[in-house]
């Protein structure tokens, strides 16, 4: 106990900046009062002048480590990513981790598995910034077991595991498991909490794996997102844009960004790398809007009017329509020898506001019609009617 007041004492002579904020741990630390005294140190550990240099690796060893299985595991395991954070070298970080899952695992607690995954993702996180990528899926996937055999979770866990995960997969560039993980993170995420530039790179980052991810033909959920609207008014604006030509299968004006802004285009490898890839997927969003603008009645469409909207051969509308029955996205069939393809049903979608408003109109026309055929059915039989 001395020890942790000395060096208290030690901190307010050498800052005297922050003397209130050890005044403060001190009187806490000697009532005993531990949940004030975690709730003290979650706001002291956040303060940008005390994560310089190895502040917080001192704070830890000479303070914290006197108390620290009296106060909330999960918040110990909190501070200790971020003590982990300071060290320079990943290696000394990994090892500082793994001292701290061994007390863990030493408190017996009943809900030690929580504190324990949280640091460990820490860890997986380390690896993967030295390179060793298998050693950072083998901790992933043992993350997940203990995930889903555990109920009533935090969502910091939650959130440390998923931001983890979409970290490996953009590594690997896979960019739809980049794509599922990132959004899942934001789900458990305060996306206030985030700074300016890591909700831009990330903003940018989710627009990239949507555009590019395999088997991804919904935008608007990610349009929908708070996170997105971080691109507007930066220099990666047009990436917003195209994600909207995107959403609303327009072809033209695709093209039409890809010509204003082909030198921010050709800056990412990954775009031109799959030009033929995105071109395929915006003409099967085309279609698909082709579908949706189309009363459920009148979904016999000839093949000409898709060629014509998508800028395409009969024969290459041919295969994008096979090619977007077998992902699923439109069920139906093709009759070459009328020229038409019959859909029966078009993947359900999240609307923007247009697509909402048009929505709108065709449900005021299908009432209209019901509403006609009511007043004729009532015409014809006034005595049925009556009685």
């Amino acid at each position: 106990m001395a020890g942790a007041l000395q060096y208290l004492e030690s901190q307010r002579n050498e800052r005297p900046e922050l003397a209130d904020w050890y005044n403060a741990l001190a009187d806490l630390y000697q009532r005993k009062l531990w949940h004030q005294l975690t709730l003290k140190l979650e706001q002291f550990v956040a303060l940008a002048v005390v994560q310089a240099g190895d502040a917080l690796i001192q704070l830890y060893h000479n303070f914290i480590t006197d108390f620290e299985t009296k106060i909330n595991l999960l918040k110990l395991a909190h501070f200790s990513v971020v003590v982990s954070r300071q060290y320079a070298e990943k290696e000394a970080a990994i090892i500082y981790l793994e001292g701290v899952i061994e007390k863990l695992r030493a408190t017996r607690e009943m809900r030690i598995d929580e504190p324990v995954l949280y640091v460990k993702m820490q860890i997986a996180a380390f690896k993967l910034e030295m390179g060793n990528q298998k050693e950072c899926k083998k901790l992933l996937e043992e993350g997940k077991t203990t995930l889903d055999s555990m109920t009533d979770i935090d969502p910091s866990v939650h959130a440390s595991f998923y931001w983890i995960s979409s970290q490996y997969h953009k590594c690997c560039q896979e960019f739809a498991e980049f794509y599922k993980s990132a959004l899942l993170y934001l789900a458990y995420t305060e996306v206030d909490s985030l700074s300016d530039t890591f909700k831009l790179d990330l903003a940018f980052d989710l627009s990239l794996s949507a555009l590019l991810g395999d088997n991804i033909y919904n935008f608007g959920e990610l349009l929908a997102h708070p996170i997105i609207k971080s691109l507007i008014g930066t220099k990666a604006e047009w990436m917003y844009h195209i994600l909207q030509a995107f959403n609303t299968g327009n072809l033209a004006r695709y093209q039409g960004l890809c010509s204003v802004h082909n030198t921010a285009l050709n800056a990412q490898p990954a775009l031109v790398a799959n030009e033929k890839k995105l071109l395929e997927k915006i003409n099967i969003l085309c279609l698909m809007e082709i579908i949706f603008s189309r009363p459920s009645e009148d979904r016999t469409i000839p093949l000409g009017v898709i060629a014509e909207r998508t800028k395409l051969s009969i024969e290459d509308v041919e295969y994008l329509l096979m090619k977007s029955l077998s992902v699923h996205l439109i069920e139906g069939i093709i009759d070459q020898v009328e020229g038409k393809v019959h859909v029966s049903w078009v993947q359900p979608r999240v609307l923007g506001i247009p697509q909402i408003k048009s929505l709108r109109d065709r449900l005021d026309g299908w009432l209209g019609k019901v509403r006609t055929a009511l007043l004729s059915v009532e015409a014809e039989t006034p005595d049925l009617i009556a009685s």
